[in-house]
Parts: structure tokens; C-alpha cells; sequence
């Protein structure tokens, strides 16, 4: 039932200890979801791992966005026209802006609130950060430069292109492009492309796609109806949200929207392959709200490299209209694997320890991937979950099946709609976010608007590990790199190494929002040698990736695993 709490207070979950959490997810649990082998499969994942550490109880706004930056920085934001935040704009700056809809505008006298912050990590701290246009359920890409290309939103920000650069002096804010777009955007999915664009897919009652920057005619946008055939007529543009898309080895995008896929030739607007419905048939994309990743790239070799991609969770069709009844039907605990290389592509299909739908998936520089936050039932919407996924599940590709899932150490704080994770330097994953209202509400409902910023720090940061933890000593951070070249990376181990069990791994971080880290990639490097170098020092050269096809222009984090423990990344800029 609903409770009523001050702003800050520990919650109702919040009293529950990490065993009568464990108890209820693996006992109780069950008992809705026995149809969906629940029970099975969690009891057999049950190992534990990680640690999760609050790093503030608020940032000021509900983090329904987020982007790790070059610069070691987070940009996060929410909605302009959710009324005041929690943190106020430096003086002088204010958003006198229009707008209105769901959740009102304020007067212009209560518009000096901020809804973008910068998380500096380095010193977990943030500032405030202005701006104009709503970018409520937006997307956004990297581009090669280092700038966040934003994209969308609601209202007078559905034809906005925002641009925010990169910069130390706590001075930057937002950068707009007032008609930056020839459709609307709400809703739509963004990703960098190997020549430097990014391009821009689908969105409420938006079944085409489009380019920024324009590299033609200005006005220029091309159909999709692919987007079209795979919506849920009962719900129309409501439905079909957020694709997942994804870019292939061969330059081509793959692209799945709700429980089919396509891939896309863009240059022509021609689709060159269709792929297998998943198995079961329900759909998968907002507001079932699964979650997608390309798992890591190995054995490079240009467009005749595997790529394989995983599907996991989302809800039932029918979960969304019985929510809105306040009939909260279990998630999905299947997940999907194919390889879309593969000449004759098949879905394989996996059952996770529990359901889940709402949840993230981060790749970490090990390759493994960490599926985060939602929840067991309901639907992505305002008030439509219930029953937090505290226990983060880690995903580990290459281990036999049966064997690939291993719980984690479960948070204290929902994070159910609107909530966002990504990676950083050091190998952790910060968790804020959820705010499942229209407006912030902190008293009377289920699940409390969540200013507050966590960080996860998986099972390989722990200190029993550190005589195994790789330094890296050169390149230095925000060394440039060429396509092709042959990179010599210098570490430090002061445990005894396995030369056999040395990679280097390279990884794009992601723009989060809605269950999809848009942009998200892992590469391992093709090692050509290792060696020792010196007293507790070693050397791997490895070759990077041959175009951009396998890894767009950009800047990526560069790690060097070891035995399963990565070091610390290091930035690196190829082009």
C-alpha cells in the first residue's frame, strides 16, 4: 500500500536487509512467476557479488538520462516541464521557455531550477547546467570530437538538436539547434555512424529516419515501415518505441523493434536482411522496455567478424493495457542470442534468474555484461511497475549455457521507470534515477522520485584482488590512435601474471535512457604479442580495429584485463 515518507527518509525497501530482500526475491517471488520457471533459475544462480556505495543522496534532478564524457564527467538530466528541481540554476540564468504539457510549467518566477547536471567523478561532485528546450525521452550519440549530440524531446524540444562540449572550467552549458531536425523526435533512438553522422530512428508516430549533420538537402528524411508493421495496433504510436538499434561489422544497422528484426542498408534505404521473430513473440521495446546489447567483438577481422546480440526481458503484450487496470502481470525471464553474421541466423533462447522489465545492460571491460535495475512486473509508464529488481544480474557470454548467470548483491534503492546506468573509468557503474510520476513525488506513492546517485562496484574491484589488477603505465590517457596500427600498451601487475590471460579491451561508453545504452560497443584487440618488460612490468601490442565500421571515430575507453580484472581505463581517440 502506499506510504508517506519525507523527502530523504529511508523507505519501505530501504528497511529491508540485503537477506530478507534475498529471502523475498528467491521465496516469495516464485510463487507469481512459478509459470515462468522462476524459481529454477534463480536458485541456481545464487552466488552474490559487488558492492554498492551511495555517492549522493541527490543530485537535484531524477536522472532519466545519462552520458559518461571524455573528460571523466557525467552528463544527466530529466524534463523541463516537470516544474522546479531540487537544484538551483547559478544566477543570472534562468528558462523563461514555453512548452507546457504532462506535469505543467511552472511561471517564469519558479523556472530558475536546473534539469541537467554534470557529475564530475573524479571529486563526486556536480553542478548545475542550463538549458532551454524539453528533452524529455530523448537520445543522443558521441560524436568523434567528443561532443554530446542530444537529440529530441517533447514539445518545442521535438526538433531540437543540443550540443554539449566538454570542458573543465565549470562553465558550459548547453548548446541548441532550434530546428536541428526535419521530423520530430520523441521516443527515437540515436547512433553514431562510421562516417562521423549520427542517425536518428523512429519515435512516437515517427516511422522513418534521418541524419545529423545534414550531409544533403536539409528537408531530408527517409521511410521506415518497418517500424510501422511491428507496432501492436491497440496501441499504435504508443507502442514500438525506442528501437534497439545496433551497427553491424558490414556498416549495416540492425535494427529490432519489439520481437523482429531487420538490417538496414541506410546509404540506399534498402533492407537486406529480415531475421527470425524471437522465440514467444512478445515484444521487447518501449513499453515492454527489455533491454539489448552487441555483445563484445573478438577475433577481428573486418566485415567477416561474428557479431552477435543479446535481447533480455521486457513484459507480455498484454502488460501494458492490464497495468493501466491495475493488474501488474510478471515480466519476461527470457533472454535472446543471435548472431546476426551468421548466414542462416537462429534465436537461442536463455531464462534469466528472475523476470525482469525496465532493466539496463551494461557491458564491463571484461566483457561480461551487468543487467541493472526495473522491476518483476508491470510495464514501462508512469505508476505501471511494481516490484523492484534490487539484485543486478551478471551475464557472463562465454561461459557454457546453463552457467552464464550469476546474481549479484542487491541495492536498497528502486530503480524502476526512468532510471539509467553507465559505465566509468575505473570499472564501476553509477545507478541513479527513477522517477515513475509525472511530476516529482516524494510522499504518498509506491515508489518515491530518486534524485540520489549510486555506484555498483562489480565483484572484480574488490581488494582480494589488487595483486592481480592491471596499471596501465603508457599510452597516456587521450592518446590518438589509427585504424589499423599496431598499439603497444605497458602495464603493471605486482602478482604473479598469466601471460596466457592478458587482453586488452576497448569500449564506447554509452548515452543511457529507457533500458538502452544507445551506442554501447566492447572490442577486444587482436593481441600480437606479450611479454615482460621489466620488474612487474609487462607489455601486450595488439592491433586496433580496422575501420569504422567495427569502431566509429571517437573516443573510447581502452582497459587491460588480466586473469578477469581490468584495470583502470585510459581514454583513447581513434580516427
Amino acid at each position: 500500500m502506499p506510504y508517506s515518507k519525507p523527502q530523504k527518509t529511508t523507505n519501505t525497501y530501504n528497511k529491508m536487509t540485503p537477506k530478507l530482500i534475498l529471502f523475498f526475491t528467491l521465496f516469495l517471488l516464485p510463487q507469481t512467476f512459478h509459470n515462468r520457471g522462476f524459481f529454477t533459475a534463480a536458485a541456481a544462480a545464487v552466488r552474490g557479488g559487488g558492492k554498492w556505495n551511495l555517492l549522493q543522496p541527490s543530485i537535484g534532478i531524477s536522472a532519466m538520462h545519462m552520458q559518461l564524457l571524455h573528460n571523466d564527467k557525467v552528463v544527466a538530466f530529466d524534463r523541463t516541464n516537470i516544474g522546479p528541481s531540487n537544484i538551483s540554476l547559478p544566477d543570472g540564468k534562468c528558462h523563461h521557455g514555453g512548452g507546457g504539457g504532462l506535469g505543467g510549467r511552472k511561471p517564469p518566477d519558479d523556472n530558475c531550477t536546473a534539469h541537467s547536471v554534470e557529475y564530475d567523478v573524479a571529486s563526486n561532485s556536480f553542478r548545475p547546467v542550463l538549458v532551454l528546450s524539453d528533452f524529455w525521452c530523448s537520445s543522443g550519440s558521441v560524436s568523434p570530437a567528443g561532443t554530446l549530440v542530444q537529440t529530441g524531446g517533447y514539445g518545442e524540444g521535438t526538433r531540437v538538436v543540443r550540443r554539449f562540449s566538454p570542458c573543465n572550467d565549470a562553465e558550459c552549458d548547453w548548446e541548441e539547434i532550434p530546428y536541428g531536425l526535419v521530423r520530430p523526435r520523441w521516443y527515437s533512438t540515436d547512433h553514431i555512424l562510421p562516417d562521423g553522422r549520427q542517425i536518428i530512428v523512429g519515435g512516437r508516430r515517427a516511422f522513418n529516419y534521418e541524419f545529423f549533420p545534414k550531409s544533403g538537402p536539409a528537408d531530408t528524411f527517409y521511410s521506415l515501415p518497418f517500424l510501422a508493421q511491428t507496432t501492436d495496433p491497440g496501441l499504435g504510436a504508443e507502442n514500438n518505441l525506442y528501437p534497439f538499434v545496433l551497427l553491424n561489422v558490414d556498416g549495416n544497422l540492425f535494427i529490432f523493434a519489439n520481437n523482429r528484426a531487420i538490417l538496414l542498408d541506410y546509404v540506399n534505404n534498402v533492407v537486406v536482411r529480415t531475421y527470425p521473430e524471437i522465440p514467444g513473440g512478445e515484444p521487447r521495446n518501449y513499453p515492454s522496455s527489455g533491454s539489448a546489447v552487441l555483445l563484445p567483438l573478438k577475433n577481428l577481422k573486418g566485415p567477416t567478424t561474428m557479431a552477435e546480440v543479446l535481447v533480455c526481458g521486457g513484459s507480455p503484450k498484454d502488460a501494458y493495457y492490464n497495468a493501466k487496470r491495475n493488474i501488474f502481470v510478471g515480466a519476461l525471464n527470457t533472454c535472446g542470442r543471435i548472431v546476426i553474421t551468421d548466414p542462416n541466423p537462429e534465436w537461442i533462447t536463455e531464462e534469466m534468474p528472475f523476470p525482469r522489465v525496465m532493466g539496463d545492460m551494461v557491458i564491463l571491460p571484461t566483457g561480461n555484461v551487468l543487467i541493472i535495475n526495473g522491476a518483476t512486473n508491470g510495464a514501462a509508464g508512469w505508476d505501471l511497475g511494481r516490484n523492484p529488481a534490487f539484485h543486478p544480474v551478471l551475464y557472463r557470454p562465454d561461459a557454457p549455457p546453463g552457467s552464464r548467470f550469476e546474481l549479484q548483491n542487491p541495492n536498497k534503492i528502486p530503480r524502476m521507470y526512468h532510471s539509467s546506468a553507465v559505465l566509468i573509468t575505473d570499472g564501476r557503474v553509477l545507478v541513479a534515477g527513477s522517477n515513475p510520476h509525472a511530476t516529482y513525488k516524494f510522499t504518498n506513492v509506491f515508489f518515491p522520485t530518486e534524485l540520489s546517485m549510486e555506484a555498483f562496484s562489480p565483484s572484480y574491484l574488490d581488494p582480494k584482488y589488487a595483486a592481480l589488477r592491471p596499471e596501465i603505465v603508457s599510452p597516456a590517457s587521450q592518446s590518438g590512435l589509427s585504424y589499423g596500427e599496431v598499439v603497444s600498451v605497458q602495464f603493471k601487475v605486482s602478482g604473479k601474471v598469466d601471460m596466457s590471460q592478458v587482453k586488452v579491451t576497448m569500449v564506447s561508453p554509452a548515452f543511457s535512457t529507457h533500458s538502452f545504452s544507445m551506442n554501447q560497443r566492447l572490442l577486444v584487440l587482436n593481441t600480437v604479442k606479450v611479454k615482460a618488460a621489466g620488474e612487474e612490468e609487462y607489455g601486450i601490442d595488439v592491433v586496433a580495429p580496422d575501420s569504422g565500421n567495427l569502431a566509429p571515430s571517437g573516443y573510447y575507453l581502452l582497459f587491460v584485463v588480466h586473469r578477469e580484472i581490468p584495470s583502470k581505463g585510459i581514454w583513447v581517440h581513434i580516427q
